[in-house]
């Protein structure tokens, strides 16, 4: 991602994603080749159709091709980042009554920042049964899939031809939740240090005073299976 600019985070996001669509482009894997069942079994090819780009927040191991826990992982249809809203404008979220610019709701017990630090909105959970092909925007394009929920409330999921989650993890993209720790003071926006960001590329995201964090890995969804 290009060097980020605070007064105009959805030029450069834009850039970034025009960029990502054309780097897709070029990676001439035919759509049925990716889709080749990760364990060898006979199941039909499915179709897939290319959308404009969208945003998995996963959890997981780096180098797992395949786990549980699925039902904690969450979709962005849009790009979170040109509808966040600054850290320094914290105040005024607040002011508007927690709704954003781009009119979604701050939630105080459950928010999300990203790598320059902008508070994002939610993503949906969970993302949805399916196959989806993701790629990192890096050297490997895969199909996630994502399967039905068991009977214990998991649900698992896997990719495709031995890619692993590090594979088609976005680096430049980082993403965090944050919930208040558990008998600790305000959980709050108002209580990130603006010097811990940009994060750099893979790294961490920083804690946050009485907040515990979960950082999720960004994957990049470029297409999605369709029935005939």
């Amino acid at each position: 991602m290009s060097k980020y600019q605070f007064m105009r985070p959805s030029l450069n996001r834009r850039r970034f994603l025009a960029a990502g669509t054309a780097a897709t482009a070029t990676i001439a894997l035919p759509l049925a080749a990716l889709a080749q069942p990760a364990r060898g079994g006979r199941e039909s090819e499915p179709k897939f159709k290319r959308i404009s780009t969208q945003f998995i927040a996963a959890l997981g191991e780096p180098d797992a091709t395949s786990g549980s826990g699925a039902e904690q992982w969450g979709l962005w249809r849009r790009d979170p980042g040109p509808r966040g809203v600054r850290l320094d404008r914290f105040e005024r979220l607040k002011a508007a009554g927690g709704i954003a610019p781009a009119q979604w709701q701050f939630d105080s017990k459950d928010w999300w920042l990203e790598e320059h630090g902008l508070i994002m909105e939610q993503p949906e959970f969970p993302v949805g049964t399916g196959k989806y092909i993701v790629t990192g925007n890096r050297a490997v394009t895969s199909v996630l899939t994502i399967h039905p929920l068991a009977n214990d409330g998991t649900q698992r999921w896997e990719l495709a031809n031995g890619a692993t989650l590090d594979d088609v993890t976005h680096l430049a993209c980082r993403s965090a939740r944050y919930t208040p720790a558990t008998g600790a003071g305000s959980c709050s926006p108002a209580q990130a240090q603006t010097t811990a960001f940009p994060v750099e590329p893979g790294g961490a995201m920083p804690p946050v005073e009485n907040c515990s964090k979960q950082d999720y890995a960004v994957l990049l969804v470029i297409g999605v299976a369709v029935e005939d």
